[in-house]
């Protein structure tokens, strides 16, 4: 029964575009109370049946407008649960300490140091492209294995190894995947889940599973790249102000991707009203680069998509008129949704021109994703092949 309110109060909600946070708004004020005694985190529990409504059922019902009968009431066979982090981790245990191994003692130093090596492989990435990354990444996630699984440490310790090997196992898979290794991505994501899992870090965990459900959707399996997205953030309690926000922007993506323009307005939202809850709170160092600025970015990616250029215009070039130019491969990847939102706006001159910029920053870039970026712009270009503008740029690209 708990599984049926839970999944009643989900429905619900959804059906009025509302989302967690502003439900437990409307709850506590349904009840008359000042403050927020139940927030975000306890609406997505009740949803998720990991916990019971009792007191709080009859203004949740209220919030919804609707009689708590129809919040009890199974509407047909019971859903099965949504999938947990664990349900993606690899067989058997990748990271167990090699047996009867009496390595040699590592402490705060050997974390600090792998620390430091996953901080300048995820800035090189900024400006090296993935072709170029990809063996020094290996090679630092096999050390970093190695160490945790052949040294011998405090339990503290090695949950701070296993954190540093989930945040390389990040870095590594996503430069996997610009070049275009994907089943090699795949891998290194299950990998760094497995350690982030084993730390009892969620929200690392989380993140992971948000980058495997971001491959999965740009590489043709969409409606599996969802209910992993949809996994990583409902099974990320606790998860900070920005990891929430990264999180619904892949669930935004993955809605856009699937062509279900409503549920990717919403979570574009919820991803908008997440981060305003941004503060002083403590947070891991790699979300440094969730702003409001990437929020901007994917919403512009999500309107493309969708076939809004109207939006999607002036929203790419605000971005484009202040990213940074060094960052060749991301410049040239805005530069080609950019292409597509003129070319949706029936001005094929300027999409012809923004496409020839994005040919010419990718040709020294080695990135699977600039190279398969630059075939959908040629293909989108093709519409207008009579223009001479846009001939040229076909022509030159054959």
């Amino acid at each position: 029964m708990t599984g049926s309110i839970g999944a009643n109060i989900r429905r619900l909600r959804e059906q009025r575009g509302w989302s967690q946070a502003r439900l437990a708004r409307e709850t506590c004020r349904a009840a008359g109370v000042q403050g927020e005694p139940i927030g975000r985190q306890e609406i997505s529990r009740y949803e998720t049946g990991k916990r019971t409504p009792r007191e709080w059922l009859s203004f949740i019902a209220a919030a919804l407008g609707v009689p708590v009968d129809v919040l009890r009431t199974p509407l047909g066979p019971a859903e099965p649960p949504p999938p947990a982090l664990a349900d993606y981790l690899p067989e058997g245990d990748p990271l167990a300490p090699l047996g009867g191994c009496e390595g040699r003692r590592v402490g705060v130093g050997a974390v600090g140091d792998l620390q430091q090596r996953v901080h300048g492989l995820r800035l090189a990435d900024d400006v090296i492209a993935g072709g170029d990354l990809l063996r020094p990444a290996l090679r630092e996630l096999r050390s970093a294995v190695r160490l945790f699984r052949e040294s011998s440490h405090t339990e503290a310790i090695g949950r701070s190894l296993l954190r540093a090997i989930g945040e390389l196992a990040q870095i590594a898979g996503w430069i996997a995947s610009d070049a275009g290794q994907h089943a090699e991505a795949e891998r290194i994501y299950r990998l760094g889940l497995s350690a982030a899992h084993t730390a009892g870090d969620t929200t690392l965990a989380g993140n992971l599973l948000g980058c495997l459900a971001y491959q999965r959707t740009n590489t043709g399996d969409v409606r599996e790249g969802l209910i992993m997205a949809r996994a990583a953030l409902e099974n990320a309690d606790g998860a900070p102000p920005r990891a929430r926000a990264l999180y619904l922007d892949r669930v935004a993506w993955a809605h856009a991707k699937a062509g279900e323009p409503q549920p990717a307005m919403r979570a574009l939202g919820e991803a908008g009203e997440a981060l305003t809850g941004h503060g002083e709170e403590e947070e891991p160092g790699y979300l440094y680069w969730v702003d409001a600025g990437e929020l901007q970015v994917m919403e512009s990616r999500v309107y493309t998509e969708l076939r809004r250029p109207l939006r999607a215009v002036p929203l790419l070039r605000d971005v484009l008129s202040r990213y940074d130019a060094t960052h060749t491969r991301e410049f040239a990847l805005y530069l080609s949704w950019l292409a597509v939102a003129l070319a949706d706006a029936n001005e094929p001159e300027e999409a012809a021109a923004t496409a020839e910029r994005v040919i010419t920053l990718s040709a020294d870039v080695a990135s699977e994703r600039t190279a398969a970026r630059v075939k959908v712009v040629l293909a989108r270009l093709e519409e207008f092949r009579d223009v001479a503008e846009v001939r040229a740029v076909l022509e030159g690209a054959a």
